[in-house]
């Protein structure tokens, strides 16, 4: 039963919700203002009871309203998990077509973690968590993928201290019976949620996502909060306009270089036919100085009778 209660001002909210939490601004101020939320969220992310995520410390914190100089500043959550394993969460609505190096390079930042004097053994586990609202492999889409290092003939786990996981949450509908167990298809149904309404009808029987919802109204009460996600949010549209110009070019490049590779072999299949039919003349002009050269003897032969 859910323990927690949704606060007089969500109680009262009603209509569109401007900024979700798949605004990546939104996102990060919620999950750091709300602790309890986010040992929820990653409850269900790793697989682990509530009870056994006895800490979990946010270590590149924000300060929440507070203007953003540096427009390409990553909103990515790192946090330590009971003093020892390594988590870098992060919310990506525009699909860039490169998040399997992106999360590989941030995760192999993260990972390098021993100070000197340290032992390889004692590295910290790390595994980044990319929520997205795309798919990185369209053509064979999972709703959330667990990735680790693994032997590619025996499926021999390599290595369980470096993983990458992604929760797609354009495909909630291939969410498996794992998945809802541990209540991911609510979270990105809850991540989704366009309208007050929506949220309270998702959040409503479970605590963990009261929380996330009051800190959400809570949040969205504050003009300083609505402009940072506002400014993310035109962030995000011009570089999906830049991304797609660039794509467009690009593509207007190929066609481009189709068409004069087409016609470079137009040109090179005429100048075959030319060199043939100049062969064919050539042997045409042979054959036929031949002919005049045989009637020629023959011509003389009869004279000489």
């Amino acid at each position: 039963m859910n323990k927690v209660k949704f606060t007089p001002e969500l109680e009262r909210a009603t209509g569109e919700i401007e900024y979700n939490m798949t605004n990546d601004y939104m996102f990060r101020a919620l999950f750091q203002k709300n602790n309890r939320a986010l040992k929820g969220l990653l409850s269900s992310l790793l697989h682990m009871q509530p009870d056994e995520i006895l800490s979990v410390e946010i270590t590149n914190p924000i300060v929440i309203g507070e203007a953003i100089q540096d427009k390409e500043f990553r909103l990515d959550i790192k946090a330590m998990l009971n003093g020892y394993q390594q988590i870098n969460l992060e919310m990506q609505v525009v699909n860039r077509h490169d998040w399997p190096e992106r999360s590989i390079g941030y995760l192999s930042r993260m990972y390098n973690n021993l100070q000197k004097g340290d032992q390889y053994i004692d590295t910290k586990p790390a595994i980044h968590v990319g929520i997205l609202n795309f798919s990185p492999f369209e053509e064979q889409p999972i709703f959330y993928s667990r990735n680790l290092l693994m032997d590619v003939v025996q499926h021999r786990i390599y290595s369980s201290k470096f993983a990458v996981n992604v929760l797609d949450l354009s495909h909630i509908e291939l969410a498996t019976q794992e998945d809802k167990n541990w209540d991911l298809d609510f979270w990105a149904r809850l991540f989704k949620a366009k309208t007050w309404e929506e949220m309270k009808m998702i959040a409503k029987d479970n605590e963990y996502f009261t929380e996330a919802s009051n800190t959400l109204c809570d949040l969205y009460a504050d003009f300083n909060v609505r402009e940072r996600c506002r400014d993310r949010e035109d962030y995000e549209l011009e570089q999906k306009y830049l991304h797609d110009t660039i794509a467009q070019q690009e593509s207007m490049l190929a066609q481009k270089d189709s068409m004069l590779e087409e016609k470079d072999n137009t040109i090179a299949q005429q100048q075959n036919m030319l060199v043939q039919k100049d062969d064919m003349l050539a042997q045409q002009t042979e054959e036929l100085a031949e002919m005049k050269r045989k009637i020629q003897e023959l011509t003389q032969a009869l004279e000489s009778k």
